[in-house]
């Protein structure tokens, strides 16, 4: 879906902001850009939508060379998620979320009614929450908001630049919950920009850590912590990066031990949970045993152990090595 083909950045006082980039994001991927501030990574995001140009190479947006587009018209087609949000402060959260449909022709009625629609997926009740002003809303409502209206014109690709940066932390991992969810059902094609590891990890398909305007490696999460590819990512990701795994490795019946007789565990997780959701109510109990569910049914599939969650982290590293 976005192409980048040898893309330099470089700007007229000798700086250069990227160099070389050559990358795929595929349709329906969740790409995250993570690094330093000033490693080019939101450099490389503005120049999908032609904010920046670059100055040599090529970006394809659906096979077509986006240097041959209206800027304008590009920019309706995409997506735009940035940390302040930029609401409209003098609309109400409807008519801030229907301006972009608006804007590319959708009759006003349609657009309020699209609008309604996305304020709902993204958890807002456009009763309540619809003839609102921004001032009215808390930081994490108003970036549901820039969300839904990112969304209203159903744009194949989003561009997210620190999208959940503005909140506190309790705040941002339930946002970070929600637009995942949420992406199970739009399955949008995303590149989104941030410097925290932990984020890009949580949120992405896979992951391109930057250096000094390059991509030192482009991989899915597991692989990026389970083997970096250069000297740069092992330090950038950190000496506890085998405790980062638990957030990117599901828990499998491979995993599991059978129940002992009819044992039912009070603590139980679904299988595909994370490593990590299962060890944090593994700790809470005395028994060092917890239940692991089938999503579907709710029926008692397996029990966890210590000794599973080792095995789990072995069996991910063996696959990503």
């Amino acid at each position: 879906m976005i192409r980048f083909e040898h893309v330099t950045k470089r700007y007229p006082d000798g700086t250069t902001a990227v160099e070389d980039l050559s990358f795929e994001v595929a349709e329906g991927e969740l790409v995250t850009l993570v690094g330093p501030s000033g490693c080019g990574k939101t450099t490389t995001m503005k120049m999908v939508n032609r904010l920046i140009e670059p100055t040599s190479g090529r970006i394809l947006l659906g096979g077509e060379d986006i240097s041959a587009a209206d800027p304008v018209e590009l920019r309706r087609r995409i997506g735009y998620v940035i940390q302040q949000v930029g609401l409209f402060p003098h609309k109400t959260v409807l008519e801030n979320t229907a301006t972009v449909p608006q804007l590319t022709g959708t009759p006003k009625a349609k657009a309020r009614a699209r609008a309604a629609e996305l304020l709902e997926l993204v958890g807002l009740d456009p009763a309540v929450y619809g003839g609102r002003y921004p001032e009215q809303l808390s930081g994490g409502q108003r970036q549901r908001v820039g969300v839904a209206r990112a969304l209203a014109a159903d744009p194949p690709v989003l561009l997210m630049d620190e999208p959940f940066g503005a909140v506190d932390p309790v705040v941002r991992e339930r946002l970070q919950n929600e637009f995942l969810t949420l992406q199970k059902t739009v399955r949008k094609t995303i590149l989104l920009v941030t410097h925290d590891l932990e984020e890009a990890i949580r949120l992405g398909d896979r992951i391109a850590v930057y250096g000094a305007g390059t991509i030192e490696q482009f991989a899915r999460p597991a692989a990026v912590l389970g083997a970096p590819a250069t000297p740069y990512v092992a330090s950038f990701v950190g000496a506890d990066r085998g405790l980062k795994r638990l957030a990117v490795t599901p828990v499998e019946k491979a995993d599991l031990a059978a129940p002992q007789g009819k044992e039912t565990p009070d603590a139980a997780v679904e299988l595909g949970a994370s490593l990590r959701e299962a060890l944090a109510a593994l700790l809470q109990e005395d028994s060092g045993r917890i239940g692991v569910t089938d999503p579907g049914s709710g029926a008692l599939v397996g029990v966890l152990t210590p000794e599973g969650v080792h095995r789990a982290l072995r069996r991910a590293q063996l696959q990503e090595v």
